[in-house]
């Protein structure tokens, strides 16, 4: 045990991330059916469906089989432009589908925080030293980088701030819009929110690979460093760093023949 940074490798660190992050897949699918039937989703879901299969059965249209609207005769289109026109005068339909819309985004906003909260909060403090059921599997640990145990204050930046944040929830957040408005149901955002994800990608890429302690985003802005623990010494404060190291320096000089 060596009170020198000894920096966990990446093979280990990507091992114990593609862990944690089954983990939180699992949760978060878990928490968003969970609150699916919290707020209902499943009857606005029923009733915009139930709103489809009348106006279809109304004007003699299959919904499924349209594709584009080039694609269609002149009679098809104009039943389709009519069936359009009437749902979106439709308030009971509207509602349930705007309701939809939000229900989705505010579940899986709640499952990303709840997920996280479980897997790199509560049980890091648990465990101590940072340590995810991923970094505990591979022997890894997280400390301040001037050698000290990491805290709670440290270990919620990190966690919120960064990994849920920055790195999870903003993109997230960004394909929930492309895709909705790709299919006409929100204003597109543009380049913005795409060149915003890629350019986090980047930047996580540059400093896992060119900084000398290969850190992400989440361990810049909480002044944290991932460590190898089977060969690295944490302390609880720096005091008790000095003091060791004063110690150390003493039994060197009194063994030193100089």
């Amino acid at each position: 045990m060596i009170y020198d940074l000894q920096k966990g490798s990446l093979l280990k660190r990507a091992s114990a991330i593609l862990l944690d992050g089954i983990l939180l897949v699992i949760l978060v699918t878990g928490f968003s059916f969970a609150l699916s039937a919290i707020l209902h989703y499943g009857d606005y879901a029923d009733t915009y469906s139930e709103g489809l299969d009348r106006y279809e059965k109304q004007y003699n249209i299959d919904f499924s089989t349209i594709i584009d609207e080039n694609s269609m005769t002149d009679a098809e289109k104009e039943a389709y432009l009519a069936v359009v026109e009437a749902m979106n005068e439709d308030d009971e339909m509207i509602y349930a589908f705007n309701m939809m819309i939000r229900i989705i985004i505010l579940e899986v906003s709640i499952a990303i925080v709840l997920a996280f909260a479980i897997v790199e909060f509560i049980i890091p403090l648990f465990l101590k030293n940072g340590q995810t059921v991923g970094k505990k599997i591979f022997g890894l640990g997280v400390m301040r980088t001037n050698g000290t145990r990491v805290r709670a204050v440290s270990l919620f930046i990190r966690t919120f701030m960064g990994k849920c944040v920055l790195e999870t929830m903003i993109p997230a957040l960004v394909v929930m819009i492309v895709i909705f408005s790709a299919w006409g149901i929100m204003e597109s955002i543009g380049l913005f929110g795409p060149i915003l994800v890629i350019g986090l990608l980047v930047a996580q890429m540059i400093l896992l690979f060119m900084t000398k302690r290969h850190t992400m985003i989440h361990d810049l802005i909480s002044d944290c460093v991932v460590v190898d623990l089977g060969s690295q010494m944490i302390f609880e404060d720096e005091q008790a760093m000095n003091e060791y190291q004063a110690k150390e320096a003493a039994r060197e000089a009194a063994v030193s023949p100089y």
